[in-house]
């Protein structure tokens, strides 16, 4: 029996005119070339970019839609999932996903990073949030320079699946 296929998330903003549009096909396309599933919330912005480039490399992609129409999803979902949560569908991403990797974005994406490493899966940031609180306790979120750094990084801490 071969190992389970990781799960990789990406969250990040769903403007449509996202700056973060190559960024994000990048790194979709990273996660299906190391043979990992794309797990994001479906809509457009870099959620949308992401599955494009995981779709151009032969990958699988899945969205955690927040209503309860699957027709939702972006052109690039394999497999759209309507949770009917709004935004609490986040909690299921942080908790679905293996790793996170969070691109830019606003409050949902803070949201996604805050349960992620509440419930310690590895996530690292490329141009996101960042935390600089003084005498905080929570864990530290790395930040990458661009999505081969950040996936480098998140791989070998889920180890490596091939």
């Amino acid at each position: 029996m071969s190992p389970r296929r990781r799960l990789v998330a990406v969250c990040g903003e769903s403007d449509p005119q996202t700056p973060l549009k190559d960024l994000a096909f990048e790194l979709g396309r990273g996660i299906a070339q190391r043979n990992a599933v794309l797990v994001c919330g479906g809509l457009s912005g870099v959620m949308e970019h992401a599955a494009r480039g995981a779709q151009a490399a032969g990958g699988l992609t899945i969205g955690l839609l927040p209503g309860d129409v699957s027709d939702e999803a972006n052109a690039y979902i394999d497999i759209a999932i309507a949770t009917g949560l709004g935004h609490a569908r986040n909690a299921i991403l942080a908790l679905t996903a293996d790793g996170i990797v969070a691109l830019g974005g606003g409050l949902g994406t803070l949201s996604e990073i805050a349960l992620a490493l509440r419930n310690r899966r590895p996530t690292i940031g490329i141009k996101t949030w960042r935390f600089d609180r003084h005498n905080r306790t929570e864990p530290e979120l790395p930040v990458a320079a661009n999505p081969t750094e950040a996936l480098d990084w998140l791989f070998a801490q889920m180890g490596r699946v091939s």
